[in-house]
Order: C-alpha cells, then sequence, then structure tokens
C-alpha cells in the first residue's frame, strides 16, 4: 500500500504542511517524513489521528488507487460492440466487481439468437424504446421507465421488438472479476 503518497497528496491539496499536521497530531516531523515516503508504516492509531487532522476518513487512506472514485466523462467513454449484430455498447464505469453499461439496441435486433449464460448478476433499466427480456419461460416485454434483474447464469436473451432504437442501462455483478459481452 502507498498510504503515504496519499497523505502527502491530500495534505499538498489542503495547503497543510508537515508542521501544521505535526502540530495537530503530536508527530515529530522526521516521523510524518518518513510516513509519506513510505519508510515506516503507522500503526491503525497514528493514521487515525493523521486522518482527522487532514478531516478525511480513516477508510479512504486504506483504500488502493484502484479502489478510489473513477470519473468516466461522457466524451471519453470506451466504445465496444457486442453479440452478432454488433450492438454499441458504452462502458459507464466498474469496480472490481459491477460494471454499468448503456446499450443501444436498434430495432429487430437481439443479443444474440440463441439465449446465453454467464456468470453473475444483472440489473436492466429501460430509459428508451421497447425490449424484450427472456429467461427460461420468463417473457416479458419492457417500456422506458421498467427494470428487470437475473441471474446471468441461466440463459437469458433481449431483444428489440419495437421501431425504435431502445437504451437499455445495465449494472452487472459478478463475484470474481471478469469480463461479461455485456
Amino acid at each position: 500500500m502507498d498510504i503515504g503518497s496519499s497523505i502527502r497528496a491530500i495534505r499538498k491539496r489542503k495547503n497543510i504542511t508537515i508542521a501544521q499536521i505535526c502540530e495537530r497530531t503530536g508527530l515529530s516531523q522526521g516521523f510524518m517524513s518518513q510516513v509519506e515516503t513510505n519508510k515506516t508504516s503507522p500503526s491503525i492509531g497514528t493514521l487515525e489521528n493523521i486522518a482527522e487532522a487532514l478531516e478525511v476518513p480513516l477508510a479512504y487512506l486504506l483504500l488502493r488507487k484502484e479502489e478510489r472514485m473513477s470519473v468516466v466523462r461522457a466524451g471519453e467513454r470506451k466504445e465496444t460492440t457486442s453479440g452478432p449484430d454488433r450492438l454499441r455498447v458504452s462502458q459507464l464505469g466498474s469496480t472490481r466487481h459491477v460494471r454499468l453499461v448503456l446499450v443501444d439496441l436498434p430495432p429487430g435486433q437481439s443479443t444474440g439468437d440463441e439465449p446465453r449464460a454467464h456468470e453473475g448478476e444483472e440489473v436492466h433499466l429501460v430509459l428508451a424504446g421497447r425490449v424484450l427480456a427472456e429467461q427460461g419461460e420468463d417473457r416479458a416485454e419492457l417500456e422506458a421507465g421498467d427494470s428487470f434483474s437475473w441471474h446471468a447464469c441461466t440463459p437469458h436473451r433481449v431483444s428489440n421488438p419495437g421501431s425504435e432504437t431502445a437504451r437499455v442501462l445495465i449494472a452487472v455483478y459478478t463475484e470474481e472479476p471478469q469480463d461479461t459481452a455485456w
């Protein structure tokens, strides 16, 4: 973990000097310098004092860089295609286990001729148009504002029976980090 660099970055962003941190925490400047350069590992109690002096939650200091907030600007979304109909999929954001995607499903197109299954769970929100969701014997036609969810390990298929492009927001959860088609 690179806690020291996080402490230094927060301190500098807030225009707090090492001397001020030391005054607030009772720690020596030499010790704080070693903490910020990752030459020593402070105890949880010491980290708690530093977090309080920086006015950040202790948990924030313990996050790895990849666990912190990630922002995807509308113009910077990664665009991919999926399935035989080459559906446009916009990657909106992800963590190790959850991925949020936006799928445009043109009229008459689907996620494939045959239902397919994969690890994880999905929650769908229809933003525009109509979709037909099928899983096993369950079938539901949904419109803008409707939502549906399922365990993706059971074969499923989504198609657009309407006359306009359907737009679906999908959250995909997987136990193990992996890449799924949606």
